[in-house]
């Protein structure tokens, strides 16, 4: 008998869930149920839409080399009926900036990417300058700069993607807003949906985004996941820098080109970043006060800046460790969380997806092992430290 499997959010997370559930076991019955399927305020389709490796902790190094390893194949990974789709992969690479004062962590983090396999390349000062003569280096010592396997893509065209290849391969996408779980001791038996209509399941799958904390608590968990927005701005300048990348200020401004203008952004304040804000509200106060200042010192060309447009998306945010939360809750014994990926949910959802599809249809890891992201660490209060956070 095949099993059911009913995925909460037909976001990246989900339906990278959903394609490699039916890719390996096409036995198996896979409903997605997506609020919005337009994903008009989905994270993935609001995001900046970027891959890397520099991170700090060896899991995430990993999973964004596979991530890369995936979004390069996905012409023949997800062709349909000899249709390839295309999502505008650009591997300009990130580049980290480090003052004397994160010089240590630079280094240790590029050792790190390096002996995984990550083509991350440490420039000096001079190196620098001379690579980028439009960066002001005063206040440098140095960076970090992915000579490929990094870069930006079309967050909401590998949405798409994922989401027609899983209904290619079997899986049913239904648009409805998930009201309830019902549970049955440490089983959840059901899903409920505002239209009425109940799915039977023998797994449930947590891949809410933003919306997950609200689903976690239909089965009676405490989610540490909030909705944090992030706001993004598209501006135009005369600046010609050529082989711009993307550029991460040791402030945490970061910027890319995207196509003839830019976009940039950086997070708010510990002490300004309150839970579920308006996504119509763009923080223009942040571009003003603390992002433009800082793109003019970086860049003198950015003196002349105008805003193009803006927006703002959610982050779904992780409040112990801005780390992902991946696997079963021990209270619930078919439940498997996929959130809280705290803006790194589309770079690693291929990772997640082909991970999650392990744990139901094997019982746990058979490629990469990601067991050190699972609830265990939230309830025994062991965050994992990531040192690169964006």
């Amino acid at each position: 008998m095949s099993s059911k499997v009913v995925i909460v959010g037909g976001g990246v997370i989900g339906s990278s869930i959903a394609y490699f559930l039916r890719l390996s076991d096409p036995s198996v019955s896979v409903t997605v149920i997506e609020r919005d399927p337009t994903y008009a305020r989905s994270s993935s389709a609001l995001s900046a839409a970027s891959i890397r490796q520099q991170f700090s902790t060896p899991l995430s190094v990993q999973m964004s080399l596979f991530g890369i390893e995936f979004l390069r194949s996905i012409g023949e990974r997800l062709e349909i009926d000899g249709t390839k789709p295309s999502i505008d992969l650009h591997e300009g690479g990130y580049l980290f900036l480090a003052t004397p004062a994160g010089h240590a962590t630079l280094r240790e983090n590029h050792a790190l990417q390096k002996r995984l396999g990550a083509d991350i390349s440490l420039l000096d000062k001079d190196a620098l300058q001379a690579r980028f003569p439009w960066l002001n280096t005063e206040d440098l010592v140095a960076g970090a700069y992915g000579e490929s396997g990094e870069g930006w893509f079309d967050g909401y065209g590998l949405v798409q993607a994922l989401r027609k290849k899983a209904q290619a391969l079997g899986a049913r996408f239904i648009a409805a807003d998930v009201t309830a779980l019902r549970r049955d001791g440490k089983h959840v038996t059901q899903v409920q949906t505002a239209d009425g209509e109940v799915y039977a399941c023998d797994f449930v799958v947590n891949a809410a985004g933003a919306w997950s904390r609200k689903i976690a608590q239909m089965a009676g968990i405490d989610l540490p996941v909030f909705a944090r927005r992030r706001s993004i701005f598209n501006v135009t300048s005369p600046a010609r820098l050529e082989q711009c990348p993307l550029l991460i200020d040791p402030s945490g401004v970061y910027f890319r080109p995207e196509g003839n203008s830019f976009i940039c952004g950086t997070s708010p304040s510990a002490d300004n970043d309150p839970d579920d804000l308006p996504l119509d509200e763009v923080d223009h106060a942040l571009f003003d006060d603390v992002i433009w200042p800082t793109l003019a010192h970086r860049v003198p060309q950015f003196e002349a800046l105008r805003v193009q447009n803006c927006w703002s998306g959610y982050y779904e945010y992780n409040v112990l460790d801005q780390n992902a939360i991946i696997g079963y809750h021990p209270d619930v014994d078919n439940c498997i969380f996929a959130n809280g990926f705290s803006g790194h949910g589309l770079q690693q959802g291929p990772a997640t997806g082909r991970g999650v599809s392990e744990l139901i249809l094997h019982g746990g890891y058979t490629t990469l092992d990601l067991d050190s992201l699972s609830f265990a660490r939230v309830l025994e209060n062991r965050p994992i430290v990531e040192k690169n956070v964006v």
